[in-house]
Parts: structure tokens; C-alpha cells; sequence
């Protein structure tokens, strides 16, 4: 039976790196997670508590396409709480994680052989989403002298349909500001692309707010997800917010693709969004973490990085050391027990050169994986 050329995307390599350190572990090593972008935190425990409530009252059919009402609402309600932005809840649709979110967005806006900008180190299943969607990716190969992330002279000449941002971004943790975000929106206009903003971080910064798309313009698609500041990843839920004249078109596509997002799932969402002291609580524990990063990293030889503004990720220029970071990164698991990810998952032409540590974990684990580190590249005579 044949495959289709749409489904030859390239594999997702930080899960490969996440089955090595999982049989590592089944071999009876101990292993530290610094691979994997996810928080080490259980999903709040209020929202796990009104899921218990409900399970005892309620089927848990299908919900409508777009989602429960009370979650949209409550939802909009945050954007003018973080943004002082009124949102119409109508303009919500609540997706199967951020992943739903993507493929319910690229599949309204754009046409096969469509051109979509994406930041070059990104979140590689931008690129595999596209390709399996007969879309064209377009790397955007972002300097570091603009912490990585894309300016609008670097959409020049591109004939995109489409732009995708992501501020904080993954790997590199760094953030837009309003007058950047207002700049790439208007470039991105200007030769009639399409605006996505992903926001999946957003809760999660440390020096300054991170700004919302919405808070420039009502004419892009932002999207968000309870799995990072709300601490639910495997609960597969996130939303996104569409212009007005776009809820019909991606309610009957996501009638069709996913019928609903897990009825389960939303309800422990809706009472996720209450339990603010908990999740600022989760925090502290990344704020002291970054810190612990940013002081052991280079002590342990990884001193080409700069400070993240957001999420829980710091992004090392190795190249000094290797033009094989898959291999390097195997290395480290082998003989330091530390899983980290390749940068080649982030960015297929540079990414040979670097590496993502994340510091989504308890605090003592990340305490214990820079001295592992930093033992192995002593032994390696890096430092």
C-alpha cells in the first residue's frame, strides 16, 4: 500500500530523545529530563478536583464544535485581564490542544502550494504541519543581533500567504514587543499574508508582559493552550481567537475533523483559569530555575546563550564544539544521564550547531543536571 507524498514529514526529534532517556530509565539509569517542553507539574489541583465533581454528574458527551460556552467566556474574560483587551467570546474556539489549533488554522486560511513564513530556529511542527497540509513552509533564518526572532526586512521578497510568529518563542525563549509585533503585522499586510500569532507561552515571562496580537489588531489568528502556564499538556486542550467573519468557516471544520474538543479536559481547563496561586507558585520554581540555568550553563561550558524573556528554555550556540548536535546530544544521554534536545529539530539548516536545555522541572533536578554536565564536559576537556 502506498504512502502519500504528504506524509513524508520529517519525525519530531525531541520525542525520539524522550524514548532513548524512557529506556535508559527502563534499564535502571536516572535520568534528567531537560528535553522535553513540558512543565514537571501535575495540572492544577482545583481543576482535577472540579473533574472528579463532574465525573460523578455528567456523561461527558460531545460538546458543540467550538467548545463549552462557560470555558469561551471565561476565557475572553482573560484577555482583559492580562490585556486589557474586550474580547468578544464568540471569536473563541476551543481546540484539541495548540496542535488542533494549527491545522484547523492553516486548513481555513491557505491553499495548497500557499507560501507560510516561520521563524528559523521555530517549533519544528510548524514545518511538518504545513507539508502534510500540501502548504509550502518558509524558513525565515532569524540573527541572533534580533534574538532570533524574524524583522520585517526578512519578509522581503518572500510572496508569503502567510506569517507565523511565536513570542516567547520555543526554543529560544525570547519575546516581540508591541512596536515589533506592529511592524511584522504590517509587513506581513503589505504583501497580502496572513498573521498567526502563537502564544502558548504567555504567562510564562520573567522581565516584562508578554503583548498580544489582539492588542494591535482584530484581524489575525492568535492561539494559546492551557498545556504550559496552565500546566495541563496531556489534557490535549487549547483555543484560539479568530476575526469574526472566520468562527463559521473553522466551526464547520472543526466539525468535521475533530467533532469536539475532550469534554473532559475542558471542564478541567474552566477550573484551571481559578487557580491563579498555584500556577504562580509553579512560577517561582521556573523563575529559580532560569536563574540556576543562567549561572550553571556556563560554568558547565555552555556560555553562548542569552537570557530568556519567556518560557522554560535556554538556547546554546555549540558549534564551537560540534556540527552534530543529534550525535552530541546522544552523547550527553550516554555518558552525563542528561537528556537534552538537538537544535536540528528547531532549525535544519544552523541547528547542527546548537542545543535546548529546558528548565520546566523541579529545581533539584535542574540543580543535578548542570553538575552532570558540568562533569562531562570537564572529562570532555571542554572546560
Amino acid at each position: 500500500m502506498r504512502n502519500s507524498t504528504r506524509s513524508k514529514v520529517d519525525p519530531f526529534i525531541v520525542m525520539d530523545v524522550m524514548e532513548a532517556a524512557r529506556s535508559a530509565e527502563a534499564a535502571g539509569r536516572h535520568i534528567i529530563h531537560m528535553e522535553v517542553g513540558q512543565p514537571g507539574t501535575a495540572a492544577p489541583e482545583g481543576a482535577r478536583a472540579a473533574l472528579s465533581r463532574a465525573m460523578g454528574e455528567d456523561a461527558m458527551g460531545y460538546t458543540v464544535a467550538l467548545g463549552l460556552p462557560a470555558l469561551r467566556q471565561r476565557i475572553a474574560r482573560l484577555y482583559g485581564e492580562w490585556y486589557g483587551v474586550d474580547l468578544d467570546p464568540g471569536r473563541v474556539v476551543i481546540t484539541p490542544g495548540s496542535s488542533g489549533a494549527f491545522i484547523l488554522a492553516f486548513t481555513a486560511l491557505f491553499d495548497a502550494g500557499d507560501r507560510v513564513g516561520i521563524g528559523a530556529p521555530g517549533y519544528p511542527s510548524y514545518r511538518q504541519i504545513l507539508r502534510a497540509l500540501d502548504l509550502v513552509p518558509v524558513d525565515i533564518e532569524t540573527a541572533a543581533e534580533n534574538r532570533l526572532q524574524p524583522v520585517p526586512g526578512d519578509l522581503e521578497g518572500r510572496d508569503l500567504r502567510g506569517l507565523m510568529v511565536a513570542s516567547p518563542a520555543n526554543p529560544s525563549g525570547t519575546m516581540l514587543g508591541r512596536a515589533e509585533i506592529a511592524a511584522l503585522m504590517e509587513a506581513a499586510a503589505a504583501q497580502g499574508a496572513s498573521f498567526i500569532s502563537d502564544e502558548i507561552y504567555h504567562g510564562i515571562e520573567y522581565e516584562a508582559k508578554a503583548v498580544s496580537a489582539l492588542e494591535l489588531s482584530d484581524e489575525a489568528y492568535v492561539i494559546n493552550s492551557f498545556s504550559k502556564y496552565f500546566s495541563m499538556t496531556g489534557w490535549r486542550v487549547g483555543w484560539m481567537v479568530v476575526p469574526g467573519d472566520h468562527v463559521r468557516v473553522i466551526e464547520r471544520l472543526a466539525q468535521n475533523l475533530f467533532i469536539c474538543p475532550p469534554h473532559a479536559s475542558q471542564v478541567a481547563a474552566l477550573a484551571a483559569m481559578e487557580c491563579g496561586a498555584e500556577l504562580e507558585a509553579n512560577m517561582t520554581v521556573y523563575r529559580r530555575n532560569r536563574a540556576l540555568m543562567l549561572e550553571g550553563l556556563p560554568k558547565a561550558g555552555f556560555d553562548r546563550i542569552a537570557p530568556p524573556d519567556g518560557a522554560f528554555y535556554v538556547y546554546a550556540d555549540v558549534s564551537h564544539i560540534t556540527d552534530d548536535s543529534r550525535a552530541f546530544a546522544a552523547e550527553i544521554l550516554e555518558k552525563a544521564g542528561v537528556a537534552v534536545t538537538p537544535g536540528l529539530d528547531f532549525d535544519p539548516a544552523r541547528g547542527g550547531g546548537t542545543i535546548r536545555f529546558s528548565y520546566a522541572r523541579a529545581s533539584a533536578d535542574i540543580e543535578e543536571g548542570l553538575e552532570r554536565l558540568r562533569r562531562f564536559m570537564a572529562a570532555r576537556g571542554a572546560i
